[in-house]
């Protein structure tokens, strides 16, 4: 494939027709992309037409796009593969690409700089030892267009060492970085700082500075994440005395006017705040001098912090490093006097412990995220969860008096809330969330919280305040506060009276009516870890023959929340479904008749769309549960399940594993009468026969229907990767 200005024209053609929202017009172009990119040249000829000026930027960007994805997808050969990519065109890229992103408008800059991050995981430093050279020598430009593009460059380059596991071959790699970048990445900051204070009215050029800021920030944590440089160590008082600058600045012009998004300097203190997180945790006795001036410009930033989400990840890594602080032993002065305890329990913890405005909008309308913050702790980000964090600090190191001054404040919450429920339930959650934080000392996901405080009676403050909220007659009133019932039931399961954990079973399967996903979620999956439960001799705390007189409202009332539009595929009801069959055992054979029909209306409605494999993987479970159990009782049994169940396996197997296995090809395929997933680049899924034609625009192939054939293009939605980046 020549590099000339014909051949230009026809890939831009084709670059704006994979924009098209017509899938007529989109997916032949999208083939034809795919077809040639084999060709030698290809590559060359996509950064040609991206460094073009005169070309309309929507194509130009849609080309770095395109050189981004045919990097990924081919950059990289694996050991059975034949390399795609010629090795001259392999030169010519690593050759031009560094100048081409530093030279390119941002919105071209930024899919050239993942190119590079994406050939550097391959072939830097070994096989681009120069990459870091050219990096480094465009610092002395003074353009900030320019240096931001190789700090983001070498971010993403090098935060792969937050990550890897410890090796020799790592070791060289950060040492060689470090020759090279320590020392001009240093300059750079004490350069980067002069110049805010000399633009300290220029708010555009603050924006650009603090930008740069923000990324000499992280690729300083990258390089100090393994271990501490020596450069650094020598180099610590520089560093630490101008991230003390940065924590306390306040450029107004800079903050977010947004309350969702965080800003540049909500970003960049965060960022700080991360860094001083690693060195308290990794390097303490080289950061110890630093460590009580940091104590306080991070109080300092929490008190003065609003609670709009665009704060929350700073507020949450602020509470991190706290709680890094707190922890150590060392470090008890600082925190042991009366009025800094209180003080940080009333100014900081409880604020950031409240249920906010933006924390019920994702109750209400993104349930299954909400539920995976809340029960599966992936709310490691959120401020409630580092809040919660810090007093488990705190009460291991003091407990008698944080339990002190956290009671007279739980008092407090709990009598709002007893005075005017409706208004001030939010009172009785923050409580709740508090109980919970305070007394946990050990947990495991198995068995939840397994240690608490010998200081708190769990068992007393269930009956008093957890189980009224249970058996309030409406289900549907105040959903949070059912949420958190149900929660401290299933956290606190083992270290209850059994007894107590046994007698909430009727009112969980109650709340499965309820109108709000996560109660009704909570519900489900509390009762199938108490179907779990063990007691001290290995035995079921709940046998089947317990449960029988609550099997027909519990499997009612489970498969009702799958009924639900909001719950179809709810992986938590259906897991506590299979559960219920496995205790009952022989015992659930009255209920089959109707619970069957269910379970294979909704495996054909799954196999047209297996889209939550965990939900999936429970269903096949509770039919391999049902055929056991039904056809020990009763062989004969099993003449009904291949008669009305079994021809419904074949067709959802199919669809379920035909996005699994497939054939590798060196090109875009189409299949004749075979339909193909798309699942990934250059895959299909067939045992047909493939037909293939002669590629108009060179030597390379690219394939097209023959006869009924249905197509297969595996890259999926192209056009939307235009859109994303």
């Amino acid at each position: 494939m020549e590099i000339s200005e014909e051949n230009l024209k026809t890939l831009a053609n084709y670059l704006q027709q994979t924009l098209n929202p017509d899938a007529n017009v989109r997916r032949p172009a999208e083939k034809f992309l795919e077809g040639v990119e084999v060709n030698q040249n290809y590559p060359i000829l996509l950064l040609n037409l991206v460094h073009k000026q005169e070309v309309d930027m929507t194509i130009r960007v849609a080309g770095a796009v395109a050189f981004k994805n045919y990097i990924k997808r081919n950059w990289q050969v694996e050991e059975d593969q034949q390399d795609r990519i010629h090795a001259q065109d392999r030169a010519a890229i690593k050759n031009l690409i560094v100048t081409l992103m530093l030279t390119s408008p941002e919105s071209i800059q930024k899919q050239l700089s993942d190119a590079i991050s994406i050939i550097g995981k391959t072939d830097f430093p070994l096989k681009w030892p120069e990459l870091i050279t050219q990096m480094v020598e465009k610092f002395s430009t003074g353009d900030f267009h320019v240096i931001n593009g190789v700090l983001r460059t070498a971010h993403s380059l090098f935060k792969k060492y937050r990550y890897e596991f410890k090796s020799n071959e790592l070791w060289l790699e950060i040492k060689y970085v470090l020759e090279k970048l320590a020392q001009p990445l240093t300059d750079l900051l004490v350069a980067t700082m002069g110049l805010a204070e000399t633009h300290a009215n220029n708010v555009d050029a603050l924006k650009i500075i603090y930008s740069s800021l923000v990324l000499i920030c992280k690729v300083f944590y990258s390089l100090n994440f393994q271990d501490l440089p020596e450069f650094f160590e020598d180099n610590i008082q520089t560093w630490m005395s101008n991230f003390h600058v940065l924590l306390v600045a306040d450029v107004k012009c800079l903050q977010s006017t947004d309350s969702d998004e965080a800003g540049i300097m909500e970003q960049l203190k965060s960022q700080i705040c991360d860094n001083i997180a690693l060195y308290a945790q990794k390097y303490d006795e080289e950061f110890q001098p630093f460590l009580p001036q940091f104590v306080t410009d991070v109080w300092s930033l929490l008190v003065a912090t609003g609670l709009e989400p665009k704060y929350d990840l700073l507020v949450s890594n602020a509470l991190q490093f706290l709680s890094t602080v707190a922890e150590r032993n060392q470090y008890r002065h600082l925190f042991e006097d009366n009025t800094v305890l209180s003080s940080i329990c009333e100014k900081v913890i409880i604020p950031n412990m409240e249920f906010r405005v933006s924390d019920e909008e994702l109750f209400e309308d993104n349930p299954e995220e909400y539920t995976r913050r809340d029960i599966e702790g992936s709310d490691v980000d959120t401020r409630r969860r580092a809040a919660c964090d810090l007093v488990n600090t705190l009460s291991q190191n003091f407990e008698q008096r944080i339990m002190e001054i956290f009671g007279q404040y739980m008092q407090v919450m709990l009598s709002k809330y007893t005075e005017n429920p409706k208004q001030n339930w939010r009172s009785k959650d923050a409580a709740l969330y508090l109980v919970t934080s305070l007394v946990s000392r050990g947990s495991t996901q198995r068995h939840g919280v397994t240690q608490t405080s010998q200081l708190v009676n769990i068992g007393q403050f269930c009956q008093q305040h957890v189980i009224p909220e249970l058996e309030r007659p409406n289900v549907d009133e105040l959903p949070v506060l059912k949420a958190d019932a149900i929660k401290y039931v299933m956290t606190f399961r083992t270290v209850l009276p059994s007894e107590v954990v046994i007698s909430t079973l009727p009112q969980l399967i109650k709340h499965m009516t309820s109108e709000s996903a996560v109660v009704h979620t909570y519900a489900a999956c509390a009762v199938e870890k108490i179907l779990m439960m063990k007691n001290s001799s290995n035995q079921p705390v709940l046998t089947g023959t317990q449960l029988e007189p609550l099997a027909a409202e519990l499997l009612t009332n489970l498969f009702g929340v799958l009924e639900k539009p909001i719950s179809e595929e709810n992986e938590y009801v259906m897991k506590a479904i299979m559960r219920t069959f496995s205790t009952l055992q022989e015992r659930v054979i009255p209920f089959l008749g109707a619970a069957l029909p269910k379970l294979t209306a909704k495996l054909q409605l799954v196999a047209k769309n297996p889209s939550k494999p965990h939900f999936n993987h429970y269903l096949f479970e509770t039919f391999s549960l049902a055929i056991r159990i039904v056809c020990k009782t009763n062989k004969s049994s099993s003449n009904i399940f291949r008669r009305h169940t079994v021809p419904n396996f074949p067709r959802a197997l199919t669809a379920r594993y035909t996005r699994i296995y497939s054939v590798r090809v060196p090109n875009l395929v189409t299949v004749d009468g075979a339909h193909a997933s798309r699942i990934g680049p250059r895959t299909v899924h067939t045992t047909s026969t493939m037909s293939v034609s002669p590629c108009p625009m060179g030597t390379a192939r690219q394939h097209q229907p023959a006869g009924q054939a249905a197509e297969c293009l595996c890259r999926p939605g192209r056009a939307s990767d235009h859109r994303s980046g």
